[in-house]
């Protein structure tokens, strides 16, 4: 019976030699969504990966991939997925085409039409006859995705598909992943180091540390758009002390029937609120009604960097 997580992980723990190095993960994967897999160095990331294609088995609990187990239904489980592991390898001295088309013939099934259909999709038609030695990095890692299509899997893994990769690389790369998980319906799991592309990128990311799940960040809401989250709101007025005194008198407090919480407060001489985008107008009018004059109101979101720092503790991450 298909849910709507096309990954469980269900108490995933490995250890080597005494060490843990992924304590007990449990974790959903949502069909058809970009989601990021962050942590600091040595945090697990390429050891879950590692465990969720097979190259590593687990200690302890259960990896199910469309409904089938890792470890006891491998073969059906793995029909699902699709994945780079570091760097795409290729036969340089070879077209791209007929790279396409040497790892075509060792999958049953797979002809001539599907291996247009996903040079189509990685936007490679005008190059794909060309020989693999000529192609950038960004286009490898084009053409290193499109073989992991061939066999139209569910679930798609990159383990750091940016690295090396150039500002116009990474902007095509992430459009790429985007359209895929939009138009195509693909999962796709992906660990990276830029977590400014993170943000830009995914639909949720779940952030390990010392291999244990810590927190899990929605950065879309259910249409696609930019999760809508109360974000800290600076007005720069003439007399703060009082406009926070209108902003609590003013303001229904959470209980009350169509009313919820906004909080304020007074900083280093600035109003400062925590308000939804459509709240900062109505926030304006309601302070200039009262004779306070506005000279400024700026936004302030927390980025994924910031709150990844926060989690984490200031930890780097790799």
């Amino acid at each position: 019976m298909e849910t709507s997580a096309i990954v469980q992980f269900r108490n995933v723990t490995k250890k080597i030699g005494g060490k843990t190095i992924i304590d007990g993960l449990t974790l959903d994967l949502p069909r058809g969504e970009v989601f990021g897999f962050l942590g600091p160095n040595g945090s697990g990331k390429t050891t879950t990966i590692r465990m969720m294609v097979g190259l590593m088995r687990m200690t302890e609990g259960e990896i199910r991939i469309g409904g089938a187990s890792i470890a006891t239904d491998y073969e059906k489980a793995i029909r699902h997925v699709g994945a780079i592991v570091e760097n795409p390898e290729m036969y340089k001295y070879l077209t791209g085409y007929q790279n396409l088309l040497h790892f075509a013939r060792m999958i049953p099934g797979v002809g001539r039409n599907r291996i247009d259909e996903v040079i189509r999709l990685a936007g490679l038609d005008k190059r794909i006859h060309d020989k693999v030695k000529t192609y950038s990095l960004g286009m490898r890692q084009r053409l290193g995705v499109a073989q992991a299509l061939l066999h139209k899997p569910s679930l798609l893994i990159l383990d750091e598909p940016t690295n090396g990769l150039d500002p116009a690389g990474i902007r095509e790369l992430r459009d790429y992943l985007r359209k895929l998980a939009e138009e195509e319906g693909i999962t796709v799991f992906v660990s990276s180091h830029l977590l400014s592309e993170m943000e830009l990128m995914c639909d949720q990311v779940a952030i390990i540390q010392a291999g244990k799940l810590i927190d899990i960040r929605s950065l879309r809401s259910g249409d696609g758009s930019q999760e809508a989250v109360p974000v800290p709101v600076q007005f720069e007025l003439d007399r703060p002390d009082e406009a926070l005194a209108v902003i609590r008198r003013s303001i229904r407090p959470a209980g009350d029937d169509g009313g919820r919480e906004i909080r304020a407060s007074v900083r280093e001489g600035l109003l400062v609120i925590d308000a939804l985008r459509e709240d900062i107008a109505e926030l304006n009018a309601l302070l200039v009604k009262e004779g306070i004059r506005v000279y400024g109101i700026r936004s302030k979101a927390k980025s994924l960097e910031d709150q990844f720092l926060e989690v984490t503790g200031g930890e780097s991450v790799v």
